[in-house]
């Protein structure tokens, strides 16, 4: 399987922010931004392994960096920048922009891996990548230690399912 540009998989997502997705303190829901960088991730990851569907496999974080207000355009960049044989690392950066000034900022960053499915929803390989810039191939040299992260974060996530209950609470 032949490896891709980096810049092959970037997407680019520019919103408005209503009112409706603010919180109390007047400033973007953290919930509304992770929906987006989702759904933007996505596209990454397809674009990436041109399948029909690429599930979400995990987040690893997402860093708030900043506020998001009414009066900013949130702009979400995503590209894929580490792969598996079958999974795919997406970085996502989010940029505030205040609509008055012009300002920019860096609101967020967040990393999520998705799984390429074929039509029988079962792991395909994806191809691997070709960083260009500078940006790129720090995120490509160092998503090798990323995943060794997230590997051992799983495997201890399955550890502790085995301890935890999903008794419902009034059931003794």
């Amino acid at each position: 399987m032949e490896a891709k540009k980096t810049k092959e998989s970037r997407i680019v997502s520019t919103d408005q922010v209503l009112s409706c997705d603010l919180n109390n303190y007047n400033t973007l829901f953290g919930g509304v931004l992770m929906k987006k960088l989702d759904n933007v991730a996505t596209l990454s990851a397809r674009r990436h392994s041109r399948v029909k569907e690429c599930v979400t496999a995990s987040t690893d974080s997402i860093d708030f960096l900043c506020p998001i207000h009414q009066t900013d355009s949130v702009c979400i960049e995503s590209f894929v920048t580490y792969t598996g044989k079958t999974s795919m690392e997406i970085f996502c950066k989010v940029i505030a922009e205040d609509m008055m000034t012009g300002e920019r900022r860096m609101a967020a960053t967040a990393f999520l891996t998705f799984v390429a499915l074929n039509e029988n929803k079962q792991p395909v390989e994806v191809p691997g990548i070709i960083p260009e810039t500078e940006e790129e191939k720090f995120l490509y040299n160092t998503g090798k230690e990323r995943a060794e992260m997230r590997r051992l974060r799983r495997q201890k996530s399955k550890e502790l399912a085995e301890y935890i209950t999903v008794r419902k609470p009034w059931d003794k």
